[in-house]
């Protein structure tokens, strides 16, 4: 054997090693820059109350099932002084109270404000057996509305095994109708095990000093700094600048997110502040709250919740001691797989220092050159491939974009090509200009049209205007999948970049740290027979033009959902050719399998088509299509990933982490794919680093994938339930199968 071979024996044990040890060797020895030096803790506030009834049973138990994070209780008192947990002081914001008592309407001062709505301290315990609960925020699915009743604290405390939080946020409220709020927690927290007692008031809290056990931690709550606290008199605001008075009579303070990172007018994350370094030096604990993957984030985060979390825990500078969310699921993949990482491109997700003991000084640095320059082959899998660049935070297709993509850690970018009047490919992610750019508003609206065979409405297309009328004269426009509910993307660049020419494309992309490029043809009959252009010779022309031809760290890519495209490419050069299936399909016959190995080296898939799902909850259907394309050779790329809520089946806990971990998970309810397409490279990307991939039968519940149906069985109101799904159609030969691309016409007058 070869110094060479020798060498690459040597990687590829060390290698082994890594993936073998890998998860434990990143957990080892991190450290926790909280207050006590152990992780920061999870408070599920009312349960997982993301998805279910906040303060419902199924919240409770589907957020203490594994006991890793606290239980929230917002506790109310009723007439007969019981306690409930309920997220709001007005019945009626949460509950169906207002049907079951329609003239309950009640109006009190509520810390000095006149309050109108149904309140629980006009009825009895019993009064209330039937009153069911309902979603909180609108913006979330009511299925589950109306079929749980109120949980008693007694309840919440005895029959769900995990930590309890109770918060008492009105005591002064209830003192007007003869009840003790002070009574009742003090003999809750004598019949059973309370961790932690919160409240806005301080008075409240100095009560309880001295008569809760020792274990118990008494927790200053924190409003908007503008508010008074009604005990003192005193702004939140300024109660923050004498943290030492609230060491006194508690051990920690909960606080809203943004005092801890502010936020712009426009939603943009601002310098942090002190206030955990200044809490911790005063001997405080400091919980973050109002965390929920389903509101609007900063775009900073780029609408990835996990990376608001690892905001607070692993910033490098500090780290909270808890966050209080709507969502514990993710917190916990924040802390147990995400944390404590090299964000490097290397997929391992090791330090590199995990690998001291192991080699030589030399040998160290042999392995290291390697890792940096075969980075796509270690551990490669799921392929990152960029959906017209970081497109989520970019214009697509601009150089801003594909700049993000490889920054993030995109194994793959790639480009939409399209042709302009002059005969130029460009990087475009629509062939209709009105798609992605400003034409809308230039001198070139007046050319709009229709053409049949390619829309049924008017478009001003590439094909319209000449590279330089479109370099020169428009901007380009971000994406925005979900703009109809407010969910726009980075609007503070949404015209930012410059165009790319797929020459000016390939120039960037050649020496990048990338495993390969894809480039996606579309409408090459088209523009054969009304152009007079040939896409294909244009692309390998440009490809050749750029060296690519001559390289091998680089592979070249091309998609379609044309096989007479693939087809003609496989005819002419020596690429990986892709091919998109554009329709939802549960599997592919036999025969189709063999007519796409003809002319494809993979396959591209849609995410229904893997996760089959009804009014954005998965069924109980697992269909046969991945690996009935991996076992005919074909690896599997699913697309389109996008990190916005709204894109998730619900099941997927409105966390885009959570639906690639499905997506990527071999065995059982996962997917098995080999490859993303995703707008949101960086958060593929950083999933491959985790440090809880290849951990077998020890992998945290929380990076299992779901049940497939699971969700959908805990409605209880059969009229609720989401329709039953047509089956979906299985892939024939007469879906692949295309007549031969017609010969370029070449017309004088295109051009």
């Amino acid at each position: 054997m070869g110094r060479s071979g020798h060498a690459c024996s040597v990687l590829g044990s060390l290698l082994l090693l890594l993936l073998l040890l890998g998860p434990a060797a990143a957990q080892k020895g991190s450290t926790w820059k909280t207050l006590s030096g152990d992780a920061p803790a999870v408070i599920a506030k009312g349960g997982f109350s993301g998805l279910f009834p906040d303060s419902s049973d199924p919240a409770y138990s589907f957020a203490a099932s594994n006991q890793d994070s606290a239980q929230w209780c917002d506790v109310r008192l009723t007439k007969d002084g019981v306690g409930i947990c309920l997220p709001d002081i007005k019945m009626d914001n949460c509950t169906t109270i207002s049907d079951l008592f329609p003239k309950g309407k009640k109006t009190y001062l509520v810390n000095g404000v006149s309050t109108t709505g149904w309140f629980s301290v006009d009825y009895n315990s019993i009064d209330l057996t039937n009153v069911t609960l309902l979603r909180a925020i609108l913006s979330r699915t009511n299925r589950f509305d109306g079929s749980f009743t109120l949980v008693q604290v007694e309840v919440a405390l005895s029959q769900y095994k995990a930590p309890a939080w109770l918060n008492v946020q009105h005591d002064s409220f209830y003192s007007q109708f003869n009840l003790s709020m002070r009574s009742y927690i003090l003999s809750m927290s004598k019949q059973y095990t309370v961790d932690y007692i919160s409240s806005p008031e301080v008075s409240f809290l100095k009560s309880l000093v001295g008569r809760v056990g020792r274990k118990t931690k008494l927790v200053l709550r924190f409003l908007d700094e503008g508010l008074v606290e009604p005990s003192t008199n005193q702004t939140y605001g300024s109660i923050l600048k004498n943290l030492s008075s609230i060491k006194t009579f508690a051990s920690g303070i909960l606080v809203p997110k943004h005092y801890i990172w502010p936020v712009t007018a426009d939603n943009y994350l601002q310098p942090s502040t002190s206030v955990v370094d200044d809490a911790h030096k005063a001997g405080l604990e400091i919980y973050a709250a109002d965390f929920a993957n389903d509101f609007a984030l900063s775009y900073n985060y780029s609408y990835d919740p996990l990376a608001e979390y690892l905001g607070f825990i692993d910033n490098g500078a500090f780290c909270v001691d808890g966050l209080l969310t709507d969502f514990p699921i993710t917190p916990l993949e924040a802390i147990g797989c995400f944390s404590n990482l090299n964000n490097t491109k290397a997929d391992h997700g090791m330090p590199a220092s995990f690998l001291y003991p192991f080699l030589t000084l030399q040998l160290l640095n042999l392995v290291l050159l390697l890792i940096s320059r075969l980075h796509i082959y270690i551990a490669g899998a799921p392929l990152v491939i960029s959906h017209n660049g970081a497109s989520g935070d970019y214009p697509d297709c601009t150089d801003l974009a594909y700049q993000k993509a490889v920054q993030d850690g995109a194994d793959v970018i790639d480009c939409d090509v399209q042709v302009t009047k002059d005969g130029i490919p460009i990087c475009m992610s629509s062939i209709d200009l009105m798609d992605v750019t400003t034409v809308a508003s230039s001198q070139f609206a007046s050319q709009a049209g229709v053409i049949s065979d390619i829309k049924a409405v008017a478009g001003v297309y590439t094909f319209n205007l000449t590279w330089e009328d479109i370099a020169n004269n428009l901007k380009p426009m971000i994406s925005n999948p979900f703009g109809q509910i407010s969910l726009s993307r980075n609007p503070r660049n949404r015209n930012a970049g410059k165009f790319m020419r797929l020459s000016d494309f390939l120039a960037f992309a050649k020496g990048k740290k990338l495993s390969g490029i894809m480039i996606t043809v579309e409408h090459a009959s088209f523009m054969a027979e009304k152009l007079g252009f040939g896409v294909v010779d244009a692309v390998i022309k440009a490809v050749d033009d750029s060296g690519y031809s001559k390289q091998s760290a680089q592979k070249v890519m091309i998609q379609s959902t044309n096989s007479s495209t693939l087809v003609k490419f496989k005819q002419l050069a020596k690429y990986n050719l892709v091919y998109k299936i554009d329709e939802v399909v549960k599997d592919a016959a036999p025969s189709s399998l063999a007519d796409i190995k003809k002319f494809a080296d993979a396959a591209s898939v849609s995410i229904k088509s893997v996760y089959p799902e009804s009014s954005n909850f998965l069924i109980n259907q697992t269909n046969p299509l991945v690996k009935s394309l991996q076992s005919a050779g074909l690896p599997v790329y699913v697309y389109l990933l996008m990190n916005e809520f709204f894109s998730q089946p619900y099941d997927f806990f409105s966390d885009a982490t959570s639906q690639i971990n499905a997506l990527v998970h071999k065995g059982g309810e996962g997917g098995g794919v080999d490859g993303l397409i995703t707008d949101f490279p960086g958060t593929a990307h950083r999933y491959k680093l985790n440090s809880c991939r290849n951990m077998g039968d020890k992998t945290p519940y929380y990076m299992l994938p779901p049940q497939r149906g699971g969700l959908v069985g805990v409605i209880q109101d059969k009229a609720a339930l989401p329709p039953a799904m047509a089956p979906e159609p299985v892939l024939t030969v007469s879906d692949v199968a295309e007549p031969p691309l017609p010969p370029v016409i070449y017309r004088a007058s295109t051009w």
